[in-house]
């Protein structure tokens, strides 16, 4: 097993040991720890700390190392994954970097070394491919694997291998609810405040997993079988990749249309948040942080609502997503947001049929002109150049079969020329 300097590490099997760290050598440790998760990484970084309350600020990769003394201390996290803009959220996400699972295996009272000996047995190389690192946050621990680093598009994707990784531990602490990519975890050399211990990393080797591979290695029936779709038997694990798709594109779409309005929403905030909240219920799986995100979503407005009326709106939304039967069609949706067909057009999935139609034609166009074709207006230029070719010279006498020969078409067509004229 490889140790980096300055990071903490542990044998496979060896016994949890509290190094006590000075505060220079925390901050080293802290540093070695984002550096080794998001080295080349490109977007911000979130830092967080808990005091009187919770405070966290968002940074670049160039940033951290001149800020990173002032997180020094107890309960001080950083996110996963990295973002294109200052405020951590699943849809403001940039690349994905890691695939992650917390395990609190204190609550089934079960030490780490005992059930990461079971994991090595049972789990590792079988269910789930071995982690690149262990963070050790104090009294559980958190598994996490390095991927190559992905667009937001491949959020679906990621969701799903994630959920699928984060149930392969359920039974010996997994937390199923922390999956989502937003996530926080806490950094090396700094403290936890509940059990007093260290937080240190185990670093077991520094290979990156694309997601593809482990789509394929892990969850194949993400890939569906030839003809499958046409008989229509999309398994559960397919249908919930297509719900991930679906719900990320309507947050996203609904930050957008905050944007586009320059936060001034007034007369439909409510159901913005509503909708925000049922959709991040769908996503997350975490009614907690959901709401926490609704609220930040909410203090975007012009004229944020009061934080009780947000939670008092939207409390029917978390029960509606716990079967997701909450079906609204576009049409609706734009009827009660008043989304208008220039705002449509800067949007993903919340469009009305004029706009899917004018995308449809263009994506057809594309295709088109890809392949070598012509678009729609220069053939009907072409065709209309070549019918008053054929009436001039019919007019000077020439026959049809001459006529044919001369602008490249069969002699029924220029037959019809002049049918029409």
């Amino acid at each position: 097993m490889e140790v980096i300097a300055g990071v903490s590490a542990l044998s496979k099997t060896g016994p949890y040991i509290q190094a006590n760290l000075p505060r220079d050598s925390m901050i080293t440790t802290a540093l070695e720890h984002i550096h080794l998760h998001h080295e080349n990484g490109d977007g911000y970084i979130t830092l967080a700390k808990k005091a009187d309350r919770f405070k966290q600020w968002n940074f670049t990769f160039e940033q951290i190392e001149g800020v990173i003394h002032e997180w020094a201390g107890e309960d001080v996290y950083f996110s996963q994954n990295t973002l294109y803009k200052p405020r951590r959220r699943i849809e403001t996400i940039r690349q994905l970097r890691s695939l992650y699972v917390d395990v609190d295996c204190y609550l089934f009272n079960l030490t780490p070394e005992w059930v990461i000996g079971k994991m090595e047995l049972e789990l590792f190389g079988q269910k789930v491919p071995e982690p690149n690192m262990i963070i050790h946050s104090g009294r559980g621990f958190v598994v996490v694997w390095f991927i190559d680093p992905a667009p937001v598009k491949a959020l679906p994707l990621w969701q799903a291998i994630e959920r699928y990784f984060a149930e392969q531990f359920k039974g010996l602490g997994g937390d199923t609810k922390a999956t989502d990519a937003a996530r926080i975890f806490r950094i090396a050399g700094s403290r936890n405040s509940k059990s007093g211990e260290e937080v240190r990393v185990q670093f077991r080797h520094p290979h990156r997993f694309a997601l593809r591979q482990l789509q394929n290695d892990y969850l194949p029936e993400l890939k569906p079988k030839k003809g499958q779709a046409a008989k229509g038997k999309k398994n559960n694990i397919r249908r919930l990749f297509n719900l991930y798709t679906l719900h990320h594109d309507r947050l996203g779409d609904l930050q957008r249309l905050i944007e586009l309005r320059q936060s001034d929403c007034e007369g439909h905030r409510e159901l913005i948040c509503f909708l925000y909240r049922y959709w991040l219920c769908c996503f997350m799986d975490d009614a907690s942080s959901a709401l926490q995100s609704t609220l930040e979503l909410n203090s975007e407005f012009k004229k944020p609502l009061p934080e009780h009326e947000v939670v008092r709106a939207t409390r029917s939304a978390e029960a509606a997503a716990k079967d997701q039967k909450y079906k609204i069609s576009n049409q609706r949706i734009i009827e009660w947001l008043e989304i208008t067909p220039e705002e449509q057009k800067w949007l993903k999935s919340i469009i009305g049929r004029e706009e899917k139609y004018s995308r449809n034609n263009k994506r057809r166009a594309e295709a088109r002109r890809g392949a070598g074709q012509m678009d729609r207006g220069a053939y009907l230029a072409q065709a209309a150049e070549r019918r008053s070719e054929a009436r001039r010279m019919r007019e000077e006498g020439y026959k049809n079969a001459d006529i044919a020969e001369a602008i490249g078409v069969s002699i029924d067509t220029v037959k019809s020329f002049f049918r029409k004229v």
